[in-house]
């Protein structure tokens, strides 16, 4: 079975089938299955849950049981001991706002997929040099495309680079052009309060984004 797996071959598969994060700042644990479901059901299978939403390890404790197929982590990591606490709590994804190397070393001493926050270059290959299986382009309203396209002339082949940070299903195609490996999505497809049918269609429209371009 797939769950066998281990989180890095995991992540390795559904970021092909799918490269996508569902970042959910602000889930409850009591509505944590309804989104899940709709979010798998739109091909979304890998999620967060920032540490700074209600409960956040009980929310991941809960979508790890009811989706074990999909890769369920935490964002806003920024502690070594918050990591060992996502870990506890069955999570085997790691996103930080930030580079810090002490994150990214416990998080793959533990097993887990890390894929830390960078901005420059310098960021980049500290988090590389680490071990981080990928990276996190945040803010992305810092960014642009050609700083994508840039980053990726210098960094390894085949390096993941995920924008995150006001990214909408309209604005995805300069962003894929350039060569990022997908994206973080946050805001733009959930928000404390919406439905779970509202977020499986605007989950929907963000995966015809991402296949658009291929699809021409």
């Amino acid at each position: 079975m797939t769950t066998a797996h281990t989180p890095h071959r995991r992540y390795a598969e559904l970021k092909a089938r799918l490269p996508l994060i569902a970042i959910l700042r602000g889930l409850r644990p009591s509505e944590a299955v309804d989104i899940g479901q709709a979010l798998h059901d739109a091909g979304f299978s890998l999620w967060e849950v920032p540490l700074n939403s209600p409960d956040p390890l009980a929310s991941i404790a809960a979508l790890r049981a009811a989706f074990p197929d999909a890769l369920v982590g935490a964002g806003t990591v920024l502690t070594p001991q918050q990591a060992r606490d996502v870990h506890a709590a069955g999570g085997q994804l790691v996103i930080s706002p930030n580079c810090d190397p002490e994150v990214i070393a416990e998080t793959i001493g533990l097993g887990m997929v890390s894929l830390p926050g960078i901005l420059t270059p310098t960021e980049a290959f500290t988090a590389l040099a680490h071990g981080a299986h990928g990276l996190k382009l945040f803010p992305a309203e810092l960014a642009s495309p050609a700083v994508v396209k840039a980053l990726l002339a210098v960094l390894p082949r085949g390096c993941d680079l995920f924008p995150v940070g006001g990214i909408s299903a309209g604005t995805m195609g300069p962003w894929i052009a350039a060569g990022a490996t997908g994206f973080g999505i946050g805001s733009s497809l959930y928000k404390p309060g919406k439905s779970a049918q509202a977020v499986r269609a605007d989950a929907l429209a963000f995966a015809r984004a991402w296949k658009a371009p291929r699809a021409a």
